[in-house]
């Protein structure tokens, strides 16, 4: 049976972020996950763990300036200190709060910027991040994110990901079940980026299994709860179990109502 994650950047925002650990342990979940946790201390939100039970299993690099419309500086030639510095602070925080693996996003192709230096630098960066997280047991991740959502998203598929991966030295095509192969950079597979892009989910997931390190989920259209749009979740989770997938999924969805009212496919899920 799947194991999920709450993502507190997406969900339970009817609170301020510091009261977000509490409502997700009282909706019954034992993970935690975030985009971005620098707003508050890494001593601040260890302790919210600890009180409250939860293990956060995933934060993201820092990703520039979000208000602004930066959605990950990791392509950009111009942002390299900046993209070494924000390696650092998130080493800082995953070793304070136990978390084994750190989501890179690529960002969007610079005004300016040809796309083979955007990916050159990428992958510069990535090899940077890779072996500055190694000596802490932290697994780096990419995440393909849809154009249209994030249009001008360097990485806007599975294909162009695993393409970088691939560059970095590509994981062996078999794999244990449950096990992933060692790899200094896994693919973060959200489901509802992968739907929108290039369906086949199913398949998907069976082909570039030995490559995840990461699962996500939410509905399409709309990025709401499962259950509200068109992706067959009982059949999925059952899909991923069967797969050998033996990580934590994370539910990065948008709430179509408040959070506790979205979790009925989580209670369905586990109650079978």
């Amino acid at each position: 049976m799947p194991q999920f994650a709450a993502n507190l950047s997406m969900l339970f925002t009817e609170v301020p972020f510091a009261q977000r650990f509490e409502r997700a342990a009282r909706a019954g979940f034992s993970f935690v996950e975030c985009q971005f946790p620098y707003e508050l201390a890494a001593s601040e939100i260890r302790q919210l763990l600890d009180s409250h039970g939860l293990t956060m299993v995933l934060h993201n690099l820092p990703a520039g300036d979000w208000v602004a419309g930066d959605r990950g500086i990791a392509c950009d030639p111009a942002r390299v200190n900046e993209f070494q510095a924000g390696v650092v602070q998130a080493i800082s925080y995953a070793t304070t709060l136990g978390v084994k693996k750190i989501n890179c996003l690529a960002g969007k192709l610079p005004e300016g910027v040809s796309e083979p230096l955007a990916r050159q630098t990428l992958i510069d960066n990535l090899r940077y991040a890779a072996t500055a997280l190694a000596p802490h047991g932290i697994q780096l991740l990419i995440e393909p994110i849809n154009r249209f959502d994030i249009p001008g998203f360097l990485l806007d598929s599975t294909a162009k990901a695993l393409s970088v991966i691939a560059e970095l030295g590509e994981p062996g095509e078999q794999h244990e079940p449950g096990k992933l192969n060692k790899h200094p950079v896994l693919l973060q597979y959200d489901v509802y980026h992968a739907q929108r892009m290039e369906g086949e989910l199913a398949a998907n997931l069976q082909k570039y299994l030995h490559c995840i390190g990461h699962i996500q989920i939410a509905d399409n259209p709309g990025r709401h709860e499962p259950g509200t749009g068109e992706i067959n979740f009982p059949f999925l989770f059952d899909w991923i179990d069967q797969l050998g997938y033996a990580g934590v999924i994370g539910a990065e969805y948008k709430p179509s109502s408040t959070t506790e009212e979205s979790l009925g496919w989580m209670q369905a899920t586990i109650l079978g």
